[in-house]
C-alpha cells in the first residue's frame, strides 16, 4: 500500500495553462514556424477560452499595426 502512495507522489503534475502560454501559442501561429513536438505539447495543455481571447487580441494588434503603417505611409507621401 505504501508503494502505491509513493509512486503517486512521484508523478510530476502537468503545467497548468496560462493566458501568457496561450498568447505565445497564438504568436507562433501568426509566424507559422513551429516544431511539431512543441505544437502538440502546447496544444495539449491549452485552455480553449484563453486561445480564443489571445487570438482576438492578436488580430486586433495586427490590424492596429497595419493601420499605423498605412497612416505613416500616407503622411510621408
Amino acid at each position: 500500500m505504501s508503494d502505491i502512495r509513493s509512486s503517486a507522489a512521484e508523478v510530476p503534475e502537468a503545467p497548468k495553462s496560462s493566458f501568457w502560454r496561450s498568447m505565445r501559442i497564438v504568436a507562433w501561429g501568426f509566424l507559422g514556424v513551429r516544431k511539431n513536438s512543441s505544437y502538440r505539447e502546447d496544444l495539449g495543455q491549452a485552455n480553449p477560452f484563453h486561445l480564443i481571447i489571445a487570438a482576438l487580441l492578436g488580430v486586433l494588434l495586427f490590424i492596429g499595426v497595419l493601420l499605423l503603417a498605412v497612416r505613416w505611409a500616407v503622411a510621408s507621401a
